[in-house]
């Protein structure tokens, strides 16, 4: 596990977090108040929740937590049951640690597993253009639940792959103005006095989270680290450790993408590693 966890407290300001994983490139952050740890605020939440600002209203409360005792199969049982990228550590009702899905693939990479990886992945995957707008990138990204997307040029080969952490480094805080209208809703001419006195409208302010209106090619990982179909687990886990990165493309004899491989399929291994013994 960590043990120097990024936090962030209740009261505090969105836009605080946003800069955190800018900067340091994690996926998420502990919550807390009063030394206790309430939630977790993660890039996800960000990206679907743009236009919230209130750290309570954005984090997702009471999160899954492990002790410091519990094993890998553990942590990794937890993980991906609860489809989760971290566990908060927790010993006498303190955080005294943070264990994450690249510390598990860190383990893996140092196990010499040679079984294929391919052993791991059990669906293809879904791309999508390089010139498709990063917004709507963002929006299909949200809608399935993946963190990342491989693109693809014109021809079908493989240009370059996008995550969650290219997104939040693209984003911008954008204020402006809305309206709502309270109106009664009648049927009268809309010049008649009736018409202006059951008229009512509130304008606020809103501060809300936008990516730039650009295609994904402009901001899109093109340096993709690949491996083969016959990949063996603990290469892949390393590949990912080095490269820091939480998927890795798979492609076949063609070098044509077959499917991809995330972080959450390699630390499988750790649980049916756990039942074999």
């Amino acid at each position: 596990m960590a043990d120097d966890v990024v936090c962030v407290e209740i009261p505090g300001n969105r836009d605080d977090v946003l800069k955190i994983l800018k900067r340091t490139g994690i996926s998420g952050v502990p919550v807390i108040k009063e030394k206790k740890v309430v939630g977790i605020i993660t890039r996800k939440d960000l990206l679907s929740k743009s236009e919230e600002t209130q750290l309570g209203l954005l984090m997702t409360p009471d999160p899954i937590t492990i002790s410091p005792d519990a094993s890998l199969s553990d942590a990794a049982s937890l993980m991906i049951r609860h489809n989760i990228r971290r566990l908060p550590v927790i010993e006498n009702d303190e955080l005294v640690g943070l264990i994450s899905v690249a510390d598990l693939v860190h383990a893996i990479s140092q196990m010499k597993i040679k079984d294929e990886v391919r052993t791991l992945y059990t669906c293809r995957t879904y791309a999508l253009w390089e010139e498709t707008p990063l917004s709507l990138v963002g929006r299909v990204m949200e809608i399935s639940g993946f963190d990342a997307i491989p693109l693809l040029k014109g021809d079908g080969t493989l240009s370059g792959i996008i995550s969650e952490r290219d997104l939040i480094r693209n984003t911008s805080i954008e204020d402006g103005v809305e309206v709502s209208d309270f109106s009664n809703g009648t049927d009268d001419d809309e010049w008649t006095w009736e018409s202006i006195r059951d008229t009512h409208t509130i304008s606020y302010g809103i501060s809300k989270i936008q990516l730039p209106d650009i295609p994904v090619k402009a901001v899109m990982v093109t340096n993709v680290v690949a491996v083969p179909t016959n990949a063996q687990i603990s290469e892949c886990a390393l590949k990912m450790k080095r490269k820091k990165v939480d998927q890795l493309p798979v492609i076949n004899g063609n070098k044509r993408l077959a499917a991809m491989l995330f972080d959450r399929d390699l630390i499988r291994i750790l649980i049916s590693a756990d039942a074999a013994e």
